[in-house]
């Protein structure tokens, strides 16, 4: 039996990367939330170290990373989703490629 160092349960807080997506439950907003939430799950799983869905009500639909808006419905509209992983990517792996999404913004 090996000995884990406790120290990596320190660490792990630490290099926690953390996504919240905060959508309107009077809206019936779960389900574009919940498909964003895939989206992201899927492009980041090595990434990030959660996802969160939080219901909300006032017509938000809100996306944060470790606590910071990167989206916000009112100020920005509905957000593609090439738009919120260049958002994400850019707080929890800068140097990660997107491919296909990178080209498409650049064109």
């Amino acid at each position: 039996m090996t000995d884990v160092p406790l120290t990596a349960d320190t660490q792990q807080t630490a290099d926690t990367q953390r996504v919240e997506i905060e959508y309107c439950t009077q809206c019936r907003w779960l389900p574009r939330a919940a498909w964003l939430a895939q989206e992201l799950l899927t492009t980041f799983e090595a990434e990030l170290t959660e996802l969160s869905l939080k219901p909300g009500k006032g017509g938000i639909f809100v996306v944060r990373v470790n606590d910071e808006t990167v989206w916000d419905r009112r100020e920005q509209g509905f957000p593609e989703p090439t738009a919120v992983k260049q958002a994400v990517r850019d707080r929890v792996a800068p140097g990660k490629s997107l491919g296909h999404s990178d080209r498409a913004a650049q064109e």
